[in-house]
């Protein structure tokens, strides 16, 4: 090969290389500022973190009515389903705001399967062009309040001017036949009752006043439950002999709770004087106590009227009395049971009742234990004493813990 030739292939070969060289590392450069691109989230993952941290429930429902992100809440109350909403007020509403762009805020009462039906308000913005945001907050407990509150209201109102008119009355018929003792002196008795009723009742709403902040025990004493369980029975002693029926103590002794003795003593006072007054004549009413856990149970046992199921979760209430108990035969104020549930929020200790309508009734108060440290009530779900004998698979349970705060 001639020395032209030789160059010509030097100098090509040299080429070859050199653009090899540059192709290398244009490549290399681009790689390495290439980014791929990413596909942008539906939901911005800064509002998947607020509402994480939301105590509302959250719902974010796309333009295919696709539930793309909800809140640990929203799930709890049974909101979403899957990828839907369950409630179709909620989706509806859903609908109307992707619809024309507007927020809109409602209430809705949301049914649920055996359990009352959840108050919710509803608030719902647009999110964006095609999702929408559905913030959910439970009003339940609310507007269970504001209930009791309008009733407590109105129940006072009644059960202070029955009695105060009826003085009237009395007032007005004594007057009348001042011409005659007798006449005179009976009317004088019942106004002497009605106004010992006035004075109870009043003195119940005043230790419920007390009582409803349902604040701990500042100077928790230790008392004899002996003691506390002797005072109840004595207070209850003339109306039960009035009835023929007899009151009997027993269970485990020499027990001490650790409380203020004057509530103490009315809440089992009051509740040896429900059994008493529900009790049929000639019947027998049974006060037990054990230790158990670090805590005292005092139960109390009656063969009375019972209580139906459907009034067992209202017994708790103030001035709730079931419908056969009404009649003022049985005097009382329906208080007594709003009393003990206080009572027992305020010694950290919890209050329940098993009973079988037209059979009988047993309330449990649950106290701590003088020298105990156990935090914990005893689990409200276990049978009831055996000196009930009430049959445990027709009885109707409720804990005064679990039941919703009155005002």
């Amino acid at each position: 090969m001639d020395p032209t030739m030789q160059a010509f292939v030097a100098a090509l070969l040299g080429a070859v290389v050199a653009g090899g060289a540059v192709l290398a590392w244009h490549l290399s450069d681009r790689q390495q500022h290439w980014q791929p691109q990413v596909e942008e989230p539906v939901v911005p993952a800064s509002v998947a973190a607020v509402l994480s941290v939301l105590r509302s429930s959250a719902v974010i429902v796309d333009d295919s009515d696709v539930v793309l992100k909800a809140s640990a809440p929203a799930y709890a109350m049974a909101l979403v389903r899957g990828t839907s909403l369950v409630s179709d007020e909620l989706a509806s509403l859903v609908s109307e705001v992707r619809r024309d762009g507007q927020i809109r805020e409602t209430e809705l009462v949301m049914p649920r399967r055996n359990a009352p039906s959840r108050h919710v308000t509803v608030r719902v913005a647009p999110l964006g062009s095609r999702l929408v945001l559905a913030l959910v907050e439970d009003r339940t407990r609310e507007r269970r309040v504001e209930h009791v509150r309008r009733d407590f209201v109105a129940n006072v109102s009644h059960e202070l001017k029955t009695p105060v008119g009826a003085i009237r009355l009395l007032a007005d018929a004594v007057r009348d036949a001042a011409d005659d003792p007798e006449a005179v002196a009976r009317f004088s008795d019942r106004m002497l009752t009605e106004s010992d009723r006035l004075t109870r009742l009043v003195q119940q709403v005043i230790e419920l006043s007390r009582l409803q902040g349902d604040e701990p025990i500042e100077s928790p004493v230790p008392i004899p439950l002996d003691h506390v369980i002797s005072l109840a029975i004595d207070t209850s002693a003339i109306d039960a002999a009035a009835k023929g029926i007899s009151v009997v103590s027993g269970g485990e002794g020499d027990l001490k709770l650790l409380g203020n003795e004057e509530q103490i003593t009315t809440a089992v006072a009051n509740l040896v004087a429900n059994a008493v007054h529900y009790s049929d004549p000639d019947s027998t009413v049974l006060v037990t106590t054990k230790g158990v856990e670090g805590f005292v149970e005092i139960s109390v046992v009656d063969q009375g009227i019972g209580i139906p199921s459907v009034e067992i979760d209202r017994i708790f209430e103030r001035f709730y009395r079931v419908d056969p108990a009404r009649h003022r035969s049985t005097g009382g104020t329906g208080l007594g049971l709003s009393i003990v549930k206080h009572v027992a929020a305020t010694h950290g200790g919890d209050v329940r009742v098993w009973s079988v309508e037209g059979q009988g009734s047993t309330f449990t108060l649950t106290l701590p234990r003088s020298g105990s440290r156990c935090a914990t009530p005893p689990d409200p779900g276990q049978e009831p004493p055996a000196e009930t004998s009430l049959p445990s698979s027709e009885a109707q349970t409720v804990s005064a813990d679990y039941q919703e705060e009155t005002p």
